[in-house]
């Protein structure tokens, strides 16, 4: 038995265009999101699914509201899911973290699985509470198709803690793009990274527009 699961970036934000912190902050998604979202919908409809699961924000509702409404299913919201919190550093630019919160942000950089940004979450807060979610999929799901839609540092969190990757070091090991798709395969061997950050499914006339 294997069981598939999908780990879909939400689309464009403002702050996706930006650059700036947006963890905790309710974004909303763009026009270009939004066609983001649908282009997934139209291509991945197309599997068997057995499950959604989504972060409770609005970007990652928005996201994968076409997808659930073209194969019939109901999303399942975790909180687990959620964007990671900058804290003090939320909606600000990484040049204002930088000049204002100097030592802070050197500590952040340098070992972020311990470190957070003031008033926000270390790596491994955020593993403590999504990986819960993962392992309640696994639970329940022990083969076909399942997606989860969340956020970037929470995904590549989510991929480090799943193949043994130090945590400290998972802006520097994966990268996901937003509205990416990557895909881990559980088998009897344990997980394996079969997919990582795909982006066919986006159209092509928005599929180069820069985004973090």
């Amino acid at each position: 038995m294997t069981l598939n699961l999908y780990l879909l970036r939400h689309g464009e934000t403002t702050f996706s265009q930006s650059g700036n912190f947006c963890g905790e902050t309710d974004a909303e998604l763009t026009t270009e999101g939004m066609q983001m979202a649908s282009g997934f919908a139209d291509v991945y409809q197309k599997l068997k699914w057995e499950a959604v699961y989504v972060s409770p924000m609005k970007r990652t509702i928005a996201t994968a509201k076409p997808f659930c409404d073209a194969i019939g299913m109901d999303m399942q919201l975790r909180d687990g899911l959620r964007e990671g919190s900058y804290g003090e550093w939320e909606r600000k630019s990484k040049s204002f973290a930088q000049e204002n919160y100097a030592q802070n942000y050197v500590n952040w950089m340098t070992e972020p699985a311990w470190n957070a940004p003031k008033g926000g979450e270390t790596a491994v807060d955020i593993a403590n509470r999504s990986m819960p979610v993962i392992a309640e999929i696994q639970e329940k799901h022990h083969q076909g198709n399942v997606l989860v839609v969340s956020h970037k540092a929470t995904i590549r969190i989510m991929l480090c803690s799943l193949l043994g990757i130090d945590l400290g070091r998972y802006r520097y090991r994966v990268n996901i793009l937003v509205a990416s798709v990557s895909m881990v395969k559980f088998d009897v061997n344990g997980p394996l990274l079969e997919i990582l950050g795909d982006r066919h499914h986006i159209p092509d006339h928005i599929r180069s527009r820069p985004g973090t």
